[in-house]
């Protein structure tokens, strides 16, 4: 398995068949190296309903017919936008063809807003657990850190977690440090900073104040074998 950062809050997972898209926001990211018409995904993962984490979903979906899997308020939206969508929620898993994916909690808010400015209720905001080949990966999505992060950490031997260092929006480095702690993932990624004013962060800092796991820089492009 391959598992790549590409800005913001963008990952890719390769396994052997299968190009999994998580939170694909592309066109108006400067930080991705990534271009929309470059991608194949066979899977699209979304942990809610910002436009900077929907970002080019349904343009991706559609040219590729990949299967889009999001918070079932956003999976219907999606659905009446032309795209395969499968709508879950919190606490439920399932095994694709890709992979099993889990939502969990995360703690944040969620709404698409369109071109006309129509503001669409996207429902809960998630996490993602997904597993395939062996192993798992978390994407915390955007969230503050929550004491059920224990449990997730308990249940779950976490491969890789991407988590979100930027603050203002989400939780910042020192909490995000504080959240490893109770994940207990083998390596972790920061992700979710510089790709805005506001969330202006250091890396270096995050990775000082984690103690007990691999902490991984990702530059865009960067990836894990696992």
């Amino acid at each position: 398995m391959n598992i790549s950062y590409h800005g913001h809050s963008i990952v890719k997972i390769k396994t052997g068949e299968h190009t999994i898209l998580i939170d694909p926001f592309i066109n108006g990211n400067e930080l991705t190296d990534l271009k929309v018409g470059d991608e194949k995904p066979t899977a699209i993962l979304l942990t809610h309903a910002h436009n900077d984490h929907v970002g080019d979903t349904v343009e991706l979906a559609k040219s590729n017919n990949a299967q889009v899997v999001a918070p079932v308020e956003l999976a219907n939206y999606l659905g009446s936008q032309g795209v395969n969508a499968a709508g879950m929620n919190l606490g439920g898993a399932h095994e694709f063809d890709f992979g099993v994916v889990k939502f969990t909690k995360a703690f944040h808010s969620s709404s698409y807003t369109t071109e006309e400015g129509e503001v669409v209720y996207g429902g809960m905001p998630a996490g993602i657990l997904f597993k395939a080949e062996g192993k798992t990966v978390y994407h915390a999505g955007d969230t503050e850190v929550f004491g059920d992060m224990k449990i997730l950490g308990e249940r779950n031997e976490i491969d890789v977690a991407f988590v979100p260092i930027g603050d203002f929006f989400t939780m910042g480095p020192e909490d995000a440090a504080y959240a490893v702690e109770l994940l207990k993932p083998k390596v972790v990624v920061p992700i979710h900073y510089n790709t805005f004013p506001p969330i202006k962060q250091d890396p270096e800092h995050f990775k000082s104040l984690v103690k007990d796991a691999e902490v991984n820089i990702l530059k865009p492009g960067g990836s894990i074998e696992l």
